[in-house]
């Protein structure tokens, strides 16, 4: 996805928590980085800033990485989401996620706050089948 279709997507499916989307190296492929600035009052995050390390179309991946802002933490160097779209048996589709803490010290806070983003996409994702055909 380009860099506006991944901006005016996320803004569209969580418009109170994500303020801006904005490309600050690259052209929003692979090796660019995107800084994210969360709405107020919607989160005890005030930003964050991805680095895209993978963007397959053909296979429906995508890998990024955390690289900075308050879900790291003082703990945290880095998270890695690797995210795949397989297709089901049903003839729907999964959605495969890993997540990898490079920490500074071991700790597992975050997880489940990156869980619950990937929920709330997850959920409009099947209440709304055909928004990415």
């Amino acid at each position: 996805a380009s860099h506006n279709g991944f901006k005016t997507q996320f803004q569209q499916i969580l418009p109170a928590a994500i303020k801006d989307v904005e490309l600050v190296e690259g052209d929003g492929g692979v090796v660019s980085v995107k800084l994210i600035t969360f709405g107020e009052g919607t989160s005890q995050l005030k930003s964050m800033k991805h680095r895209i390390d993978g963007l397959d179309k053909e296979n429906f991946t995508y890998s990024y990485t955390l690289i900075e802002g308050d879900a790291l933490m003082s703990k945290i160097e880095s998270i890695t989401y690797h995210i795949k779209i397989v297709p089901s048996a049903d003839g729907g589709y999964i959605c495969k996620n890993q997540n990898i803490y490079h920490t500074k010290e071991h700790i597992k806070a975050g997880k489940e706050k990156a869980m619950g983003v990937f929920k709330v996409v997850e959920s409009y994702l099947q209440a709304n089948p055909g928004t990415y055909n």
